[in-house]
């Protein structure tokens, strides 16, 4: 059996889960199969993959994900809202999910200002979701040995 999956959604899938996913996959991936997905993907915003450059994280590759490619496909055993859009747009409890949670962030992609304004915002919120990602990591603590039911079929 694989590792139990963890489904972060956002609205675009461009900016906020995309950074959950990749610092759950960081920090715990040996744990946690991480996937994200938005209601209306909008494409990897060029400023998420730079402030998670910028920390050694590369999701130069990532796609932007619907979370339709999840629906009927994925059981996953936490579905993280990092978004009141996504989370008032999507069912509070994912058939079959053990947990959803609501982590709500400011949308990086909506900042107003200059250049350095925006790439600030940016650096904020990916710190925020790496510190709530660490935070989660200590409090849902489970063996690598764990086997489950939670994977994502293709």
């Amino acid at each position: 059996m694989g590792k139990p999956m963890v489904l972060f959604l956002c609205t675009g899938n461009s900016a906020r889960s995309q950074m959950a996913e990749a610092f759950l996959r960081q920090h715990a991936g040996n744990i946690y199969d991480a996937h994200s997905a938005g209601l209306n993907p909008q494409g990897v915003h060029p400023l998420t993959i730079q402030v998670m450059q910028e920390v050694g994280i590369d999701i130069s590759e990532h796609q932007s994900k619907s979370l339709t490619q999840y629906l009927g496909k994925a059981s996953p055993k936490w579905v993280i809202f990092v978004c009141e859009k996504a989370e008032s747009s999507c069912p509070h409890v994912w058939p079959f999910s053990l947990q959803s949670e609501s982590w709500r962030f400011e949308d990086p992609v909506d900042s107003v200002g200059d250049d350095l304004e925006r790439i600030m915002k940016f650096r904020s919120v990916r710190d925020q979701i790496e510190t709530r990602i660490l935070d989660w990591i200590s409090n849902n603590k489970i063996s690598s040995e764990t086997e489950n039911q939670f994977e994502f079929r293709e």
